[in-house]
Parts: structure tokens; sequence; C-alpha cells
């Protein structure tokens, strides 16, 4: 199994959000594309959901193929926010983990997923809430100076 043929996985990028294999790539392909790595997946100091899991569920022994399915699995759940077990398994196939036997990748994955859907969810609630103060706030304002014209 040599990286020539993208086997193993454990070179997954992100290219404009979706998981490829940077080693069957050529870098011209990636001009003027939005590549994403491992370190790319936290934010502003704060791991990744996907990280955390990893780490709380032990989805990583010797690291080898650690940011490969890390990359791959961001990309599978922007695609498929709340998969089955086997589903996970499934998209971890593409990464070829040595160490770990999977299961401990499949529930990191799939305690990931959870959080990811309850922090989506907790931010869309955010935004609504949000609008409608925004919305009643300019109809607030709109019935003042309506009054003042008075």
């Amino acid at each position: 199994m040599g990286c020539e043929h993208g086997i193993c996985g454990a070179c997954t990028i992100l290219l404009n959000g979706e998981a490829v294999r940077s080693c069957i790539m050529f870098a011209v392909q990636a001009n003027g594309c939005e590549i994403g790595t491992v370190e790319g997946l936290a934010k502003d100091g704060k791991l990744h959901p996907l990280q955390e899991a990893f780490h709380e569920k032990h989805g990583l022994q010797c690291g080898f193929c650690t940011p490969g399915m890390l990359n791959m699995a961001a990309d599978f759940l922007r695609v498929n926010p709340a998969p089955t077990r086997d589903e996970i398994r499934e998209a971890v196939s593409a990464v070829i983990c040595r160490c770990t036997g999977y299961r401990n990748i499949v529930d990191a994955i799939e305690a990931a997923a959870k959080k990811m859907r309850i922090r989506s969810a907790a931010n869309e609630t955010v935004s609504e809430s949000t609008s409608h103060t925004v919305s009643s706030k300019s109809a607030d304002r709109s019935a003042e100076l309506s009054a003042a014209k008075d």
C-alpha cells in the first residue's frame, strides 16, 4: 500500500471544504483553492467538536491517521450531520487505521455529530431570537418615528 495510490487516506485535506487525498494531487490543482488541514479545524483557540470527541473517546493512538481521519470526518459530517453507526463505519473505511480497530473512532464521530447538531440548533435559536429582537426594535422605532411626525 503505497501513498502513490492514495490508499491509506492519512494525507486527507479539505480542498474547498471537500475531503481529498493530497498525495495524489499536483500542487497546481490546488491553485486558487482553499486548503484546510487538521490545524484549521480549531477556531479561536477552541478545538473542533471532532477534535474534542477524538480526545474524549480515545479515537487515536499512534496519530498517523488522525489528521486524515479528522478531515475526512469533517467533510462527512458536513454532508451527513446525523449519520448512523453503519454510515460512520463506511465513511471511516476511507482512511486506514492500524492501531485502534475503529470502534473508538466511530464512537468519537458519533459523539461529535451529536455535539455539532446541538450547537447548530443552539445557534439557530440564538439567531432567531436576535432577529425577533431586531424586528421588535425596528417596529418600536418605526412607531416612535410615526408618533413624532404626528
